[in-house]
């Protein structure tokens, strides 16, 4: 009996709990205390503490500040604590120690989760977007793990029972929304990386570009603006892309054959799920060379119909730095057993080849060209190589404040990072998503 007991537990007891035909996850807490789910610095991020009278209290000991990634294990679950729950409530104690807990009629302990995210720069982020509603998300160039992931307004996972009614009745705030993730926006000029990327296919060079800007554009009776009626004059593509320039973008698109320029994002992965770890939102847009002009124009510089996902911008811009290539977002490190054993581990892989080296190498330089001399030039004086863009996206019935966008990369060789941030209704991007990226890459690399 304890031979056949060893067996199971040892040989057997993954096969059969990780079986598609298994759907009893949630038995598995009759006889295994839910695991600890870490940061890859150590912290503890979610616990079960057992009472006197052997009571379990899931605790969260940072409370919002890891609100939306860790999740919740409650009213139906999220975040880590449901995806991760067959790991959380799988114990590979020694074989002995669970079969005298078996015979004992006593819990076994759940495995560990520990994560890719870093409990200083998560506590970094969480304070960069201040009272702002919006996420930030922060990915290890290399390697594509997350480092951290901050969406506002938040909850308090300590307390969600107690109030479940109000926060998944919210729909104007929608607070149990990773925003990070799910958030669907207009990118407003960060999407100028994917226009720039468009026509570097078409052309294969930005050096045959010139724009005279005048402030405004006009076609089929509509016309584009550039931000705050800005009068640009004589462009070439880096300094329109640097300027942020609106007219020179809008043309840009309606020279463009539409149809390839839809291909080329279905490649970037537009329309499609991302497969991540946690459940994401799938970004759009519409374009083919039916497009009507005003769309084609509103499209080009990230407004019309199209919204993405911070996380998708990110791999975007992970793509730039890493040569072409995206990396798989991460944020499982490994998984012990209460002891410290490791049972499993991540290894860093490619998520697609998004363009090659060379566009790559172009982009890059585009985005060095916003930071040193462009929207971007808050950030100049770091210390340390910054690459990015900014975005100021109009919303709604175009009344509120623009939604503020940063996305882009440090190249200092070492712990390189990619920052996406985005914060709803704050006003440009170099106003209120720069200053807070500012704040994340100081954080990160100790300036």
């Amino acid at each position: 009996m304890i031979g056949y007991l060893i067996y199971f537990n040892v040989q057997l007891k993954d096969t059969y709990q990780s079986s598609p035909y298994n759907k009893r996850a949630k038995s598995f807490q009759e006889h295994v205390i839910r695991g600890q789910i870490l940061s890859s610095d150590g912290k503890t991020l979610a616990k079960t503490e057992v009472g006197a009278d052997k009571k379990e209290t899931r605790v969260y000991p940072f409370g919002r500040q890891f609100a939306h990634v860790v999740g919740y294990n409650s009213n139906g679950g999220g975040g880590l604590e449901s995806t991760e729950e067959l790991s959380l409530l799988t114990s590979h104690a020694d074989p002995m120690e669970q079969v005298v807990n078996e015979f004992k009629d006593e819990k076994n302990t759940g495995d560990t989760v520990i994560t890719t995210l870093d409990s200083n720069l998560q506590k970094a982020v969480y304070g960069a977007l201040g009272d702002y509603n919006g996420s930030a998300i922060v990915l290890d160039v290399k390697t594509g793990n997350v480092l951290a992931d901050v969406s506002k307004p938040d909850f308090d996972p300590n307390k969600l029972s107690q109030n479940w009614e109000s926060l998944s009745t919210d729909n104007e705030k929608s607070p149990l929304l990773n925003r990070s993730l799910q958030g669907l926006y207009p990118p407003g000029s960060t999407f100028k990386i994917v226009t720039a990327l468009a026509y570097l296919e078409q052309h294969k060079t930005f050096d045959d570009f010139s724009f005279e800007c005048t402030g405004e554009l006009t076609s089929d009776d509509y016309t584009i603006h550039c931000a705050g009626g800005a009068v640009h004059g004589h462009e070439t593509f880096a300094e329109a892309f640097a300027n942020s320039c609106n007219c020179a973008f809008a043309q840009i698109g309606m020279d463009l054959d539409k149809n390839q320029w839809n291909k080329m994002t279905e490649k970037l992965s537009f329309g499609k799920p991302l497969n991540l770890q946690l459940p994401s939102s799938k970004s759009k847009i519409q374009l083919d060379n039916q497009t009507a002009n005003p769309l084609v124009m509103q499209t080009s510089v990230g407004q019309g119909n199209t919204t993405m996902t911070p996380i998708h911008i990110a791999l975007i811009a992970d793509a730039v730095a890493n040569g072409g290539t995206a990396m798989t977002p991460n944020l499982i490190k490994k998984v012990e057993n209460h002891t410290g054993t490791e049972i499993s581990s991540t290894k860093p892989k490619e998520y697609a080849q998004f363009m090659s080296a060379d566009q790559a190498a172009q982009l890059k330089e585009l985005m060095k060209g916003v930071i040193t001399n462009g929207t971007g030039r808050k950030l100049n004086d770091l210390g340390i190589p910054i690459y990015g863009k900014t975005g100021s996206a109009e919303h709604g019935d175009m009344t509120s404040k623009t939604h503020s966008w940063f996305v882009g990369f440090s190249d200092t060789g070492d712990k390189d990072i990619v920052v996406c941030v985005m914060l709803e209704s704050a006003g440009s991007g170099s106003s209120a998503a720069v200053p807070a990226a500012r704040r994340i890459l100081a954080s990160h690399f100790g300036l």
